[in-house]
């Protein structure tokens, strides 16, 4: 159980960094 939960919680930094990179990148795009 504990792993899993260390599994999850970075997976979820990831996964939140993961969205910003698309954000950014997607406004790159849009402005070109």
């Amino acid at each position: 159980m504990k792993l899993y939960r260390a599994i999850a919680t970075r997976y979820d930094k990831l996964a939140s960094h993961f969205l910003t990179t698309i954000h950014l990148v997607s406004c790159i795009i849009w402005l070109n």
